[in-house]
């Protein structure tokens, strides 16, 4: 079983990040280190081919061209234009994007429905499967919020290096970073897996056109959403005979039909009937791991936290599986059910809004 990551959106929605860990594999050794993320943020979306005055198809030539020209005009210390601080910090950050084959690639993955001024969220995962260069873990930029909701924590640099007495340049390459998404059995179970990435980069006409690689990656059990998996050397290659870079896996989650994730913690909305909530039951329960037996005690409300300790996400201290009840009620579709609905109206003189005075 592999991934291939398609990224085109329908509609904006909210991109949520996490606080979390990173998993280094270094033979069957697995080490923790913690890093910060951008947390989501709500801006105004930039037009920035409508910035730079160009089309969308644009190559880099003609970008170039653009930039140069506005940034002439709108130099504070030569431009007359009462906007022209503003004008030319805003020219600057889209030449930024534009320039750069990766962040116009993955710029371009929103598509052409924005309006200049729209309220943004980043869409869920826009970024899955893309590879960028940088670890991934760097900080806010000086541009505007718009670009550190999308890349201002997702390109880094590579390390130079010249020994003493040589005179010869040694860098060790790029790290690469992607954000990939697997099934959450995967976590339970572990896995390998083939995962497709993308990488941007320039044609001879310099237009931005991507290219495909396919790794085979072990997804170590008891992996969380946000951690990232560290595969040494396959980063950009080094100068000077320096080391490759590395190539960081941010871990998402694929949505699941019946689970939620919180952390190592799994939330699993059970449907239970009237009688079962109101008499207590044991009922069958499904878990990633199989079915389990669960006792519902009398009088269970819906929206209440049953707790199946050890059952979420496997590690150190493995995550739990909260059972959340839902009462359904059996469908009125026959004489029969009928007669009784109205029977335990009659009977049991039951009003769920006396608390609120009615």
């Amino acid at each position: 079983m592999g991934y291939v990551f398609d990224l085109s959106f329908a509609s904006p929605a909210d991109l949520i990040n996490r606080i979390d860990g990173v998993v280094y594999l270094t033979g069957s050794e697995l080490q923790f280190q913690y890093i910060q993320s951008l947390d989501g943020v709500r801006v105004d979306y930039k037009d920035y081919y409508k910035i730079m005055g160009v089309e969308r198809g644009a190559n880099q030539d003609e970008i170039r061209r653009a930039y140069k020209k506005l940034a002439r005009k709108y130099h504070p210390d030569v431009s007359k234009e009462p906007d022209a601080e503003v004008r030319f910090k805003e020219v600057g950050e889209a030449y930024e994007v534009l320039k750069d084959p990766e962040k116009r690639a993955a710029y371009d993955q929103l598509g052409a429905d924005w309006k200049a001024g729209q309220d943004f969220h980043p869409p869920p995962d826009w970024d899955t499967g893309f590879e960028f260069r940088g670890g991934g873990a760097g900080g806010a930029s000086d541009f505007s919020d718009f670009f550190d909701s999308l890349f201002g924590q997702q390109f880094g640099a590579g390390s130079a290096h010249r020994g003493r007495g040589q005179t010869e340049f040694r860098q060790r390459g790029e790290d690469h970073h992607a954000k990939v998404q697997i099934d959450l059995e995967d976590a339970y179970q572990g896995a390998t897996r083939s995962i497709s990435l993308r990488a941007p980069e320039l044609d001879n006409t310099g237009h931005v056109v991507t290219k495909q690689r396919t790794l085979k990656v072990k997804i170590p059990k008891g992996v969380k959403q946000g951690q990232r998996i560290r595969l040494a050397g396959q980063g950009s290659p080094g100068m000077g005979g320096a080391p490759a870079g590395d190539l960081y896996l941010e871990i998402e989650f694929n949505p699941h039909s019946i689970y939620r994730v919180d952390g190592h913690d799994v939330y699993l909305d059970l449907p239970v009937t009237p009688w079962e909530a109101a008499l207590g039951a044991t009922v069958k329960v499904p878990t990633p791991n199989g079915p389990v037996d669960l006792k519902i005690a009398p009088n269970t409300r819906t929206g209440g936290k049953l707790r199946l300790k050890g059952r979420g996400i496997p590690a150190a201290s493995p995550g739990d599986l909260y059972v959340v009840p839902q009462i359904t009620l059996p469908p009125a579709d026959s004489e029969a059910a009928k007669e009784l609905y109205r029977k335990m109206e009659q009977e049991l003189k039951y009003n769920p809004r006396s608390h609120l005075g009615v």
